[in-house]
């Protein structure tokens, strides 16, 4: 009985003796822990990085609304724009390639047609508004063909 009494105080001093090193390893790393850099507090770190958080997550906030609304302005603004040149005067060699049509739109196909027509006498600019790709003008051909090229580019 003797033995077994020696036996067990033998394994239970091997026990406090690990539990000690644990105890004292643990104590080394948490007092590691505490010190900070520069001698600050673990409190005053965690404290500075919360703030820090706070003041990411609103500039996130701020960004998503700038971004809104920075989509929104771009739906609406000029997104495909298309140029023909032409002769309106074919064969007669009235003014050349000097006349033109461009259409500018957003992406919902909003916008307009100008168009110019060039003679040595005179030049005549007309304007057309446009809707969802359809002006409530009859547009001509090379109105047309902008329009169109406007669409591809969107």
């Amino acid at each position: 009985m003797e033995k077994y009494l020696d036996i067990l105080i033998y394994i239970s001093l091997g026990l406090n003796l690990l539990l000690i090193l644990w105890l004292t390893r643990t104590e080394f790393r948490l007092q590691k822990l505490l010190r900070g850099k520069d001698a600050k507090s673990l409190e005053d770190v965690i404290t500075n990085l919360s703030r820090e958080v706070d003041s990411l997550e609103n500039f996130q906030k701020e960004a998503t609304q700038a971004m809104s609304l920075l989509n929104e302005k771009i739906a609406t603004s000029i997104r495909g724009v298309g140029l023909v040149r032409f002769n309106p005067f074919k064969g007669k060699g009235f003014g050349g390639d000097q006349s033109f049509a461009v259409a500018l739109v957003d992406v919902n196909g909003n916008g307009l047609v100008i168009s110019s027509l060039y003679t040595r006498e005179r030049v005549s600019t007309y304007a057309k508004p446009i809707n969802n790709f359809e002006s409530a003008y009859d547009l001509t051909d090379e109105e047309i063909e902008a329009l169109k090229i406007a669409k591809e580019k969107i």
